[in-house]
């Protein structure tokens, strides 16, 4: 592989840019089919930043959905049909006839997954629903899910696993704030939203626990815009809705979406 590829990834994405372009050379050179786990928006676009450099293979995403923002990626040469391949993907739904299942998050359900050894690569988007969880989940990882997930942060669950089309989604919940703000600096945009300090923020951004877009960025003072998505390990995550303008202060009033 072309090493000056590196120059326009990050450092902590190097592994993955050299996993994705094996993918790819088996592809061209063995004639070889590959599907992924899941990947997250940023793994996808690398993917296929690498795909677009290589005429002789073709990838497709699918999460399951239209919408999915976790997509497994099927890597395979440019002659072959992909529309009709399996993605080889489930529904693991879980329900409990529990009232506290109701205060239930999507972080208790991810926590509940990996606690039984499970990967997060094997596991797609999940879906809080009335009632219980929609979960998309790897084939090879469906049987092993639905025989051990018994508990979910202390409510005892029942599984089962669905066929795609009877996936329900969750409506996405944001609490949105009003922030007035001297710069779009990341470091500040992130102590206000977290309610924290700003030396308090600098310790996570400066250890890479913060993803622009889902891209590592240890620059505290990087500009954030409207679209971004930013989250912080420990903290959640939000997305910056609108730059409404400027105060008579001269400050600038930014509309936040905090993921709940």
């Amino acid at each position: 592989m072309n090493k000056e590829l590196y120059s326009h990834f990050h450092s902590d994405e190097h592994y993955f840019v050299d996993k994705a372009w094996d993918w790819l050379e088996r592809a061209a050179q063995n004639h070889a089919v590959k599907l992924t786990d899941f990947l997250d928006p940023r793994q996808a676009f690398i993917l296929t930043t690498l795909v677009n450099r290589n005429p002789d293979v073709q990838c497709r995403l699918d999460g399951g959905y239209s919408a999915a923002e976790r997509r497994r990626a099927l890597i395979a040469p440019d002659y072959r049909n992909l529309d009709e391949e399996d993605m080889e993907m489930a529904v693991l739904s879980v329900s409990s006839g529990d009232g506290k299942f109701l205060t239930l998050e999507h972080g208790d359900y991810m926590g509940a997954i990996l606690g039984l050894g499970m990967k997060r690569d094997k596991v797609g988007d999940i879906h809080v629903i009335e009632g219980g969880c929609h979960c998309l989940v790897t084939q090879d990882a469906a049987d092993y899910l639905h025989l051990n997930l018994s508990q979910v942060h202390r409510v005892h669950v029942q599984t089962e696993l669905l066929p795609l089309n009877q996936l329900e989604l969750s409506t996405v919940k944001l609490d949105e704030l009003t922030l007035s703000v001297a710069s779009m600096r990341m470091d500040g945009i992130v102590s206000d939203v977290f309610r924290l300090s700003r030396a308090k923020v600098l310790i996570p951004i400066q250890a890479g626990r913060c993803r622009v877009n889902w891209k590592p960025e240890e620059d505290p003072s990087k500009p954030l815009k409207e679209g971004d998505m930013i989250s912080m390990q420990g903290f959640g995550r939000f997305k910056v809705l609108e730059v409404e303008g400027i105060t008579k202060k001269g400050r600038i009033r930014v509309k936040i979406g905090k993921f709940a």
